[in-house]
């Protein structure tokens, strides 16, 4: 039995330079709609056109190409960090909070991949 209940939702978050326009690219070659842009958080979502898989993208001045994270959907962080903790995971920081939005955690895998876990704090979910 797994340590951590995941949602049925996962976000490949990409670093871009422009939210916005990477946005419109993806719409426009891809199909993907978008869901939001939070502009004072750096961060847009895109929902791709796979159940359940949004695309995240994450502003950066210089974004690292090919550099993709799985951001999995979890109802509480909280229990989830503790028990990957408790198996031995290494957590890269804090659980961030950005209030009303999301709360999220990076971790690794045994090769040092980066992975996030992310509750979603809109709308009264989290």
């Amino acid at each position: 039995m797994p340590i951590v209940s995941l949602d049925n939702t996962i976000t490949i978050a990409i670093s871009v330079r422009d939210r916005h326009a990477s946005a419109k690219w993806y719409n426009e070659k891809l199909g993907f709609d978008v869901l939001h842009h939070f502009d004072e958080a750096g961060w847009s979502e895109l929902k791709t056109k796979t159940d359940g898989v949004t695309l995240g993208l994450g502003e950066q001045a210089e974004p690292t190409p090919g550099n993709s994270v799985p951001v999995f959907g979890v109802s509480d962080i909280v229990t989830a960090r503790k028990g990957l903790e408790a198996a031995g995971v290494k957590f890269d920081g804090e659980t961030l909070v950005v209030e009303g939005m999301v709360s999220t955690v990076t971790f690794y895998d045994p090769d040092g991949n980066a992975l996030m876990l992310a509750q979603d704090l809109t709308d009264g979910k989290g």
